[in-house]
C-alpha cells in the first residue's frame, strides 16, 4: 500500500476517534446495559455469560436497545497516545491539544480508591470463574497505561509520568505478584485474588518492569521480572506456541496473546541487554509466522482455523511484524499486506474498522479499544517504519547503564 493510503488512513482513523472523544462500544461491554441492570434475577454468573457472548457474536449492534452507554476506555486513550507519539516526527502534526487531552482523561480514569496509579475497563465483565467490576484495577489496562506514559516521558523526560509508570509498577508488585515455591511465581490476573498463570499477563508486567529499571536502576524491579518471565518462557510448547493459561479451559493459543509474549520478551532483552530469551523468541515467531499469517494478508485468530479474522489480530501481526524484521526480511512487506487486505475487507469509510469477517458474514460494529485505538497505533508503527527512522527522543539513562544487570538477577545462559 503506498504511503500517501496510510497516512490518509491515520489521519481519517485518528479523525473519527478524535470526533467521538475516544468513547465507544467494546466487545465485552453487554454488562454497562442499563436494561440488564433493571433485571437483577438475571444478574447471575450463566446470564452474564450468555449476554456478553450474545451481544459480542451478534452481527448487528443490539447495544441501542440495551441501553448501553457509550464509554471512554483507559486502554483505548494509552494506545492512542502512544500512536501519536511515535508518529510525532514522521506526519503532520495532530491537532493541539490531543496528547494533553488523553494524559488529562488517563488522569481522570485511574481506578478510585487505590494509593497507586492503575488501571481498569469501563465496563464490568465476566469471565469463566469470577466477574470484574468496572474501573477494578487489571494488570493489563495497568500495563499498557505505564507503557504509553513511559513512552510520553522518553518524549518530554517529564518526571510526571516517570512517576506515574513507577506507580504502576508497585501496584502490580505489591498487589498482583506471588510466589510458590522456588520456581513458581506470576502476577495475577484479572483480579488480585485470582493466582493463576495467564503468560501474556506475566510477560506484559515483566516487560514493563525492565523497561522502568533501565531508567531508574531499582533492581528491586528486576529479580520478580525475571523470575515470572523465565517461568512463562519455560511454558513455551516445543513448536513455539504458548497456550493462553495453565487454567483447565486456558488451553487455546491464539494470535494477539502470542504477539505480546513474543513483543514483551524482545522488550525485556532490548530493556537488559540480553540475549537469554532470543531462543524462545526465534521459536516463537516462526510459529506465529507460519500459523497465524496467509500469504493473501489475511491473519488468523487461533493457529488451528482460518475464521474468525479479528481486527486486533490485524493490529497485533503488524506490530508483531515489525517488531521482528531481524528475523524475517520479508517483515515489512508482510506487515502492509496484512493492512491492505484489512483496507480492503475491514475499512469503512466513515473512517473506522470493522470487528471481525467470519466466514459467511462481517461483524461491522465499531469498538473503540478493541478495534480502532489498536489499528491506529498499527498504522502508526507502520509509517514509522517507512520513514526509516523512529522518533529521535531523548532519554534519561546513558548507554552504558543499559548493559549491567545486577549479581542478584543475573541472566542464565543456558
Amino acid at each position: 500500500m503506498p504511503k500517501l493510503n496510510i497516512e490518509s488512513a491515520f489521519q481519517k482513523l485518528l479523525a473519527y476517534c478524535q470526533a467521538n472523544d475516544w468513547s465507544g462500544y467494546d466487545p465485552y461491554d453487554a454488562l454497562n446495559s442499563r436494561l440488564f441492570a433493571m433485571l437483577p434475577l438475571l444478574n447471575r454468573r450463566i446470564p452474564r455469560l450468555v449476554l456478553t457472548q450474545a451481544v459480542k457474536r451478534s452481527p448487528l449492534n443490539p447495544r441501542g436497545l440495551l441501553l448501553t452507554p457509550r464509554t471512554q476506555n483507559p486502554k483505548a486513550l494509552a494506545l492512542s497516545l502512544s500512536a501519536l507519539l511515535k508518529v510525532s516526527r514522521d506526519v503532520p502534526r495532530p491537532p493541539a491539544g490531543i496528547v494533553e487531552h488523553l494524559i488529562e482523561r488517563l488522569v481522570a480514569l485511574r481506578s478510585k480508591g487505590v494509593d497507586h496509579w492503575c488501571w481498569g475497563y469501563s465496563f464490568p465483565w465476566q469471565t469463566r470463574t469470577v466477574v470484574v467490576p468496572a474501573g477494578a484495577p487489571n494488570l493489563v489496562c495497568t500495563v499498557f497505561v505505564a507503557d504509553a506514559l513511559l513512552d510520553m516521558y522518553e518524549y518530554s523526560l517529564s518526571p510526571r509520568y516517570l512517576f506515574m509508570a513507577v506507580s504502576a509498577a508497585e501496584y502490580l508488585l505489591r498487589e498482583l505478584y506471588w510466589e510458590e515455591g522456588s520456581t513458581r511465581a506470576g502476577f495475577s490476573y484479572p483480579l488480585p485474588s485470582v493466582r493463576n498463570q495467564v503468560h501474556n499477563a506475566n510477560f506484559l508486567a515483566a516487560a514493563l518492569l525492565c523497561r522502568l529499571y533501565k531508567h531508574t536502576h531499582d533492581e528491586t524491579l528486576l529479580e520478580p521480572a525475571l523470575r515470572v518471565a523465565r517461568y512463562s518462557a519455560g511454558r513455551q510448547e516445543a513448536d513455539g506456541a504458548w497456550k493462553y493459561g495453565e487454567g483447565p479451559s486456558q488451553e487455546w493459543v491464539d494470535n494477539f496473546h502470542t504477539g505480546y509474549n513474543l513483543c514483551a520478551l524482545r522488550s525485556i532483552g532490548d530493556s537488559l541487554q540480553t540475549g537469554e530469551f532470543e531462543p524462545r523468541v526465534e521459536r516463537g515467531f516462526e510459529f506465529y509466522r507460519t500459523h497465524f499469517l496467509l500469504p493473501d494478508g489475511r491473519v488468523r485468530y487461533f493457529h488451528n482455523r482460518t475464521y474468525p479474522i479479528d481486527v486486533h489480530c490485524v493490529a497485533q501481526s503488524v506490530l508483531t511484524l515489525l517488531t521482528f524484521e531481524d528475523l524475517e526480511p520479508q517483515s515489512t512487506p508482510m506487515a502492509h499486506s496484512v493492512l491492505g487486505w484489512a483496507m480492503e475487507h475491514m475499512w469503512d469509510e466513515r473512517g473506522f474498522f470493522y470487528y471481525r469477517v467470519n466466514r459467511l458474514q462481517k461483524i461491522r460494529t465499531s469498538y473503540m479499544r478493541w478495534s480502532q485505538a489498536w489499528m491506529l497505533l498499527a498504522i502508526a508503527a507502520l509509517l514509522a517504519r517507512a520513514a526509516d527512522k523512529k522518533p529521535q527522543v531523548p532519554v534519561s539513562v546513558p548507554v552504558a547503564a543499559t548493559n549491567r544487570i545486577p549479581a542478584t538477577a543475573q541472566v542464565a545462559t543456558t
